[in-house]
């Protein structure tokens, strides 16, 4: 196993380089890389401690020397990082605590990431067994302190579960729910961060259901509390929460089995450094939770309703995204998710789908097709209630399927619609300023086009028209 890690670390291109502007300084190689050669992972971060020399230095030459861009992430405690020239790798630099290896590695987080490789000697400093549980496939973590000096650990603990599929062991579990209330401790930014990781990673509904079994979830995002309250019906075979959760399930299963096409729109990163898949994911997981705000259960059917918890599902993610520090783009994308997570179900169950009703959706939905019927299938394949038949289910996949299949074939030819009119110009018709009235216009010349009720800019005046008459 040493052999192995030894020979990778030596072939890495941008540790040959760290070495080469390195002579005579005690450089350590540390966590991550060690872990993500080991499993064969692709690997952008890499950590590294000094001995003998001061971190901020170093790391302002190293810089230098990769043409690298240098920022100071912790000053205090002596913490920079340099971003290389393609803008996906980094390094982050710091110096030995107490000046002492074997310190610095007692007050990491887990044992898998407390194992040290000297660059210059490549000898191998792993005194708490990081090997064995790397090969064991387990989380474990070196000390319970650790945890209370920095709680966001708790959470790491299942993000690298999400990452690597390992187990994390009874006692770490243990600890973990003793001191989960500590979770709102570390920055929201820390949090986002950890979060988006987790949704990154392939093994993510296995770490979501040990964040419910362990109550940690609840503790990060409380309104689940209420999403728990939901029971199982005629329509979902789950209750809220692991319904949510196997839709997460289900739309990692159906990236799994994408064509490439799908799976390249789904690896892109366009919000926050992070794919489209793993806010797609994150979005699986908010769709409903709306639902315990609108619950009502008709006295002659018994039948649970769920009135319009799609919108109210949108508006209350906002503040709990805000909250977490998610960027404008990323909750525009969620709550747009969640908001229209029927929308394609309603399309495909039209009287007679034609191709006027597919372009509408496809022209509303824009660049988000592709997620939005993937969410509504992964929806589907979630609720397998008593009154879901196989041929209901059938009929709604191959529907949607239909529909996506509409979309891939017609998506490089797609234009965007036409600004029939400018605001200035429909200010100056209906003698109006700039206001909420203003904006309410412009969306209903949207969806009239959209609709196709105006293609040209004399029907868009015409409609304009018509407002100032009935005003």
């Amino acid at each position: 196993m040493k052999t192995q890690i030894f020979d990778k670390i030596k072939d890495d291109l941008i540790i040959k380089e760290i070495i080469k502007y390195s002579p005579n300084i005690e450089v350590y190689c540390v966590g991550g890389i060690i872990r993500d050669l080991f499993l064969n992972r692709e690997n952008f971060d890499k950590d590294l401690i000094v001995k003998g020399i001061d971190a901020k230095d170093y790391a302002l030459n190293l810089s230098e020397k990769l043409d690298a861009t240098f920022i100071p992430l912790d000053e205090t405690n002596n913490i920079y990082r340099l971003v290389l020239k393609d803008k996906k790798n980094f390094i982050d630099i710091t110096n030995v605590l107490n000046n002492s290896i074997e310190d610095d590695l007692k007050r990491r987080d887990f044992t898998i990431n407390s194992i040290a490789i000297n660059l210059k000697t490549f000898e191998i400093t792993d005194i708490n067994y990081g090997l064995k549980d790397l090969k064991n496939k387990k989380i474990r973590m070196i000390e319970e302190k650790n945890f209370k000096e920095d709680p966001l650990r708790l959470l790491r603990a299942y993000r690298f579960q999400a990452v690597t599929d390992f187990d994390i062991d009874s006692k770490t579990e243990h600890t973990i729910k003793k001191y989960e209330d500590l979770i709102d401790k570390p920055a929201k930014e820390r949090i986002n961060y950890e979060l988006m990781k987790l949704f990154n990673g392939e093994y993510t509904v296995k770490a979501l259901l040990n964040m419910e079994k362990t109550g940690i979830l609840y503790k990060i995002l409380p309104i689940y509390l209420d999403v728990k309250k939901v029971p199982p019906n005629t329509h979902h075979h789950l209750d809220l929460i692991h319904h949510l959760i196997e839709t997460v399930n289900q739309i990692q299963n159906f990236y799994k089995i994408s064509k490439p096409e799908i799976k390249n729109h789904l690896d892109t990163t366009d919000f926050g450094g992070f794919s489209r898949l793993s806010h797609l994911k994150l979005a699986g997981f908010m769709h409903d939770i709306g639902k315990y705000s609108c619950w009502t259960i008709e006295e002659d059917t018994g039948r649970h309703r769920f009135i319009k918890h799609d919108d109210i599902g949108a508006k209350m993610a906002v503040p709990i995204l805000k909250n977490l520090k998610f960027s404008k783009k990323q909750i525009e994308y969620i709550t747009k998710m969640i908001k229209h997570h029927i929308y394609p179900s309603h399309v495909i169950s039209s009287e007679v789908v034609t191709d006027k009703i597919k372009m509408r959706y496809i022209r509303k939905m824009e660049d988000d097709v592709i997620d939005n019927i993937i969410l509504a299938m992964s929806d589907r394949l979630s609720a397998r209630g008593k009154a879901v038949t196989d041929e209901m289910v059938k009929n709604n996949i191959t529907g949607l399927t239909n529909l996506l299949n509409f979309y891939l074939d017609v998506k490089d030819t797609l234009e965007p619609l036409p600004k029939l009119l400018t605001g200035n110009e429909i200010m100056e018709i209906l003698h109006i300023k700039p206001s909420k009235e203003l904006g309410n216009i412009i969306a209903m010349i949207e969806e009239a086009q959209l609709n196709g009720e105006i293609n040209t800019k004399e029907d868009a005046l015409n409609f304009i028209n018509e407002i100032k008459q009935k005003v």
